[in-house]
């Protein structure tokens, strides 16, 4: 994936080869600038690749669709809209019923937790519910992949990991497909099933590594020998990648 022409050309992504089964979570992680958003944005069709192609189910990824959502790290909520009309913007574009969309917006409200919230609008809400109305929002229009782009990086750690056991158990309890770009290692780890590593731009695909333990809600996992170990190969190949690139 090349941006700009001539001398100016930036060569984003190089040789990646990539796939990704049905209901894996995949946490994509490397070095700051190699091209790890790139990457969603093609697959979510925002981007065209320069060279080869992305492929769903046989078929080109030729430009966005319903069944592909995506959460931004910035919430992108519409602020004149309250909590529920921001939930419901998508379905309403569907074209689905009143009642339709409103029993769609209340199960999404339980579904993050912020029943009794609906009728605030975002100003009214902390760092964290915002993006808990965006992860609202993108599941209620039922996409079957969920791109997720460092959607934690601006909130405190704590809110972080409230989080992050949202989405893990939003993830066990359906079918959903997700890619999940971070910049946290340990993040990548406690969340993708498979954690992809990246090389310094151009970015290529270093190593996979597959989380072959499982990953509670609390706290435990971290104590677990085997999370400390692929925490630490995965921060040492990241590490080396930045280094190079110093180099």
């Amino acid at each position: 994936m090349r941006f700009g022409e001539g001398a100016s050309t930036v060569t984003a992504l190089e040789a990646i080869r990539l796939s990704v089964d049905a209901h894996e979570f995949v946490s994509i992680v490397g070095p700051s600038g190699c091209g790890k958003s790139t990457l969603l944005y093609l697959v979510g069709g925002f981007l065209r690749p320069t060279e080869g192609e992305i492929v769903l189910r046989d078929q080109p990824v030729t430009g966005p669709g319903r069944d592909r959502g995506i959460v931004f790290q910035r919430y992108s909520l519409f602020p004149w809209l309250t909590v529920r009309g921001n939930i419901a913007y998508g379905l309403q574009e569907m074209g689905l019923p009143r009642d339709e969309r409103n029993r769609i917006v209340d199960e999404h409200l339980r579904l993050v937790h912020l029943e009794g919230f609906g009728d605030r609008y975002p100003r009214e809400l902390s760092g964290g519910m915002q993006q808990r109305v965006a992860i609202a929002q993108t599941l209620a229009c039922n996409p079957d992949i969920l791109l997720m782009d460092e959607p934690f990086g601006a909130l405190d750690a704590q809110t972080r990991r409230i989080l992050q056991s949202e989405v893990r158990r939003i993830w066990r309890r359906g079918s959903k497909t997700v890619l999940f770009v971070t910049h946290d290692v340990e993040e990548a780890v406690a969340l993708g099933t498979r954690i992809v590593v990246m090389s310094a731009r151009p970015g290529r695909i270093k190593e996979v590594l597959v989380r072959d333990f499982d990953v509670g809600d609390g706290d435990d996992f971290e104590a677990d020998p085997r999370f400390a170990a692929l925490k630490l190969h995965i921060w040492r190949s990241v590490r080396d990648e930045v280094e190079a690139s110093r180099a």
